[in-house]
């Protein structure tokens, strides 16, 4: 991955640059930024640099043996840990298990989310972690010497991911690491991760893409033609992968915006057959497939509120989503927005802690009943 191949972030690849050049190389960095901004993608461009044996003035060379190396992901010292999933394959998973299949995602598309890379490895129920004994992994693979460069690079995305105990372990390699260690953590939601170990990190705050460069690699994108860009960079809020998402809805947000009308609808109607036989359908699409539904939900019933207020700026929605809520919003007010988002976010939260889906979804979905009329 070079800084050129990464969606603007000038500021912020001249400030990586500059450290590398003056030698000044924090041994622990924290990426953190929203979804789509290029975290990934800077955190792979840096490491790249960083190992480059030619470098240029303000990228890799792309011609010596160790950007070869990064260009495919196989570098000898690059390492990876990211979120992963029990299978019957592999009873204490690692992040190794699923190294090819990482490989691939990232080599097509570096702009992804969790719940791309659960849907690239076939998670089903199962909610995906670091789990402790990935630290004894990076514990090995980090006291070993450096096969070929001058660093041992470790990437950690989504380290808010990691079990407490894995976190525990891996501190103490954080603030004493082995000479010529790199750490990048690559986060979403920075205040997730345990304080001591944010507190041992460089934190580089990583913004939404500016409107000029993402205007630019929208143009570039294919089925482009006809659609108003402008509107685009507008909806995708500094998220290249919203703004890819938004040229044509992919099968993940419509299927959660088909199961928020059924569920606005049967909730309005009273309905009760058939929102026990939604409560039915979704209670069976996986743990991680939930929480994505919920947070869906949570950010369109804000976005029915913003609607009311005849403000197209603050309105953050597809046209489809549009569609809906022109019919919808009157029906989300000052007196339920706030308890209705509340019992969201409570499912959110519950299903996350494992608990029983259908009790989570029939709790909710009947207070939802109560409070859509108000």
């Amino acid at each position: 991955m070079f800084f050129r191949d990464v969606i603007g972030q000038d500021a912020t690849k001249k400030r990586l640059i500059q450290s590398v050049r003056e030698e000044r190389i924090s041994h622990a960095q924290l990426f953190a930024g929203a979804e789509g901004s290029g975290k990934l993608a800077l955190a792979l461009a840096y490491a790249q640099y960083v190992s480059c044996l030619d470098k240029q003035a303000g990228d890799s060379c792309g011609q010596c043996s160790s950007c070869k190396k990064y260009a495919k992901l196989i570098h000898p010292d690059l390492h990876f840990v990211f979120p992963v999933v029990k299978t019957p394959k592999f009873k204490e998973p690692v992040s190794d298990n699923f190294l090819a299949e990482w490989r691939k995602l990232v080599l097509e598309k570096a702009y992804f989310n969790l719940e791309d890379w659960f849907n690239f490895i076939g998670v089903e129920n199962a909610q995906g972690l670091i789990y402790a004994h990935e630290s004894e992994e990076i514990i090995r693979k980090l006291n070993l010497k450096s096969f070929e460069g001058e660093y041992k690079v470790m990437i950690i995305w989504m380290p808010e991911k990691m079990h407490v105990a894995c976190s525990n372990k891996l501190l103490k390699m954080i603030e004493e690491p082995p000479v010529k260690t790199l750490f990048l953590l690559v986060t979403e939601s920075e205040e997730e991760i345990i304080s001591t170990i944010r507190s041992r990190c460089q934190l580089i705050k990583i913004p939404g893409i500016q409107a000029e460069p993402m205007k630019a690699a929208i143009e570039q994108l294919p089925r482009v033609a006809g659609k108003d860009v402008d509107n685009l960079v507008h909806l995708s809020r500094g998220n290249y992968r919203q703004a890819i998402n938004l040229l044509d809805l992919n099968e993940s947000t419509r299927y959660n915006l088909d199961r928020f009308k059924e569920l606005m609808r049967f909730s309005y109607g009273r309905k009760f057959m058939e929102l026990f036989e939604w409560i039915n359908n979704v209670s069976g699409i996986g743990r991680e497939r939930q929480k994505i539904f919920l947070q869906y939900a949570m950010g369109l019933i804000r976005e029915n509120f913003i609607f009311n207020l005849k403000n197209p700026e603050l309105v953050f929605m597809h046209e489809e989503e549009q569609a809906f809520s022109s019919r919808f919003s009157p029906f989300i007010n000052e007196r339920n927005i706030i308890p209705i988002s509340e019992e969201l976010e409570k499912a959110y939260q519950h299903i996350a802690m494992n608990g029983n889906p259908r009790i989570i979804f029939t709790d909710m979905s009947l207070k939802i009943v109560k409070l859509i009329r108000k």
